[in-house]
């Protein structure tokens, strides 16, 4: 079967199957999943059999000699966790099937992979006779689409909050966290228990403390960077880009957070481009709604409908070829960090570049 990461985590795992794959991009998430199955197969003892290797350089007798190595004590189930098991998957795709088909008795394999493709024959078996465990934000079906389920993500962060910070929050004080930081859940722990450190007689913090503590200066400066540069002031975002860069921040992170804000207006313009096609008169507003963002305060609501305007039509429209070019660039041609700045400097001229009036 295949489960997602939080209902993992909700039951109580009294057993596992033979076979175990932890997969998405979320980090924070496949740590506690593999926490929980390390706790519900070998228990709270240090000293119970366990093996962790490396995908990029373990081969398949290696795997196979974990999982059947007997303890001398006896009695006692192997764990045997493959990391960064996508190569090893398609190296050795036909053991890996016939295991899951049959799983062993004497242990559990966990692969822990950034993607898993339902359609794969391993995974149809591993639905029938192991487990998958969905690291990755959760989403929601919405016309046939996949999208961030904020609720459930902003219900999750308030539950953590309380269980692991013994900090009480809001679903909307949650959501405020989220739009700060971005749907990233390492990121939203390490806030979290900052924002510890201010609560009041009761737990509790203010929307004000969040605002005050949560990403400190830099996250501001990375939100009024971009309604520089959305709102066609490149300069001013140019000069905020390099305040963070000189400051220590990595290009790479600044775009984690840039395209997460701005996947929000290619969402919106996605979705007037919907209606428009249906014969619909679009409302701007409802789609900025439709696509994250959020009704309060207000005047963010009116800087994000002022955004949108002035990027217009034509360039909201190629903000996720924008996007994925500056992702792939990111990671190959341009991932030094000379390079990378570069990148982001375009990006933001894009952003902020206003067309020039067609002449008749």
């Amino acid at each position: 079967m295949t489960i997602h990461a939080f209902d993992f985590l909700e039951e109580t795992q009294s057993q596992l199957p033979g076979i175990c794959v932890v997969f998405g991009d979320e980090a924070f998430l496949k740590q506690l999943v593999l926490g929980r199955i390390h706790q519900a197969i070998l228990g709270v003892y240090d000293d119970v059999p366990f093996a962790e290797l490396a995908g990029a350089t373990c081969e398949w007798r290696d795997v196979a000699d974990e999982l059947t190595t007997v303890s001398l004590f006896g009695g006692s189930t192997r764990l045997v966790i493959v990391s960064e098991a996508d190569d090893f998957i398609s190296n050795h795709r036909p053991q890996l099937e016939t295991l899951a088909a049959k799983p062993p008795r004497s242990g559990t394999l966990a692969l822990v992979v950034k993607s898993w493709p339902g359609n794969t024959r391993l995974a149809k078996q591993v639905a029938k006779t192991g487990l998958a465990v969905d690291c990755r934000p959760p989403q929601r079906q919405v016309r046939n689409r996949s999208q961030l389920d904020e609720g459930r993500l902003c219900k999750w962060i308030a539950a953590w909050a309380r269980q692991q910070h013994q900090l009480k929050l809001t679903t909307s004080l949650a959501a405020q966290i989220m739009d700060l930081i971005g749907p990233h859940l390492g990121l939203i722990d390490q806030e979290l228990a900052k924002l510890a450190l201010y609560t009041d007689e009761t737990g509790s913090v203010s929307a004000q403390t969040i605002v005050d503590v949560v990403g400190g200066w830099r996250t501001k400066t990375t939100w009024d960077l971009l309604d520089a540069a959305t709102t066609g002031n490149a300069g001013e975002a140019l000069k905020q880009l390099d305040r963070l860069i000189q400051s220590g921040e990595n290009p790479q992170a600044l775009f984690g957070a840039f395209s997460w804000s701005l996947r929000r207006f290619a969402a919106a313009t996605r979705i007037i481009e919907r209606a428009e096609r249906s014969g619909q008169r679009p409302n701007l507003q409802e789609a900025l709604l439709a696509a994250g963002f959020r009704k309060f305060p207000r005047e963010a609501l009116q800087t994000a409908e002022a955004s949108l305007r002035q990027l217009g039509r034509e360039r909201a429209g190629q903000l996720y070829r924008w996007l994925l070019e500056t992702d792939l660039r990111l990671k190959g041609s341009h991932s030094t960090p000379q390079r990378a700045r570069y990148v982001l400097e375009m990006l933001l001229i894009r952003l902020a570049h206003q067309f020039a009036p067609k002449r008749g």
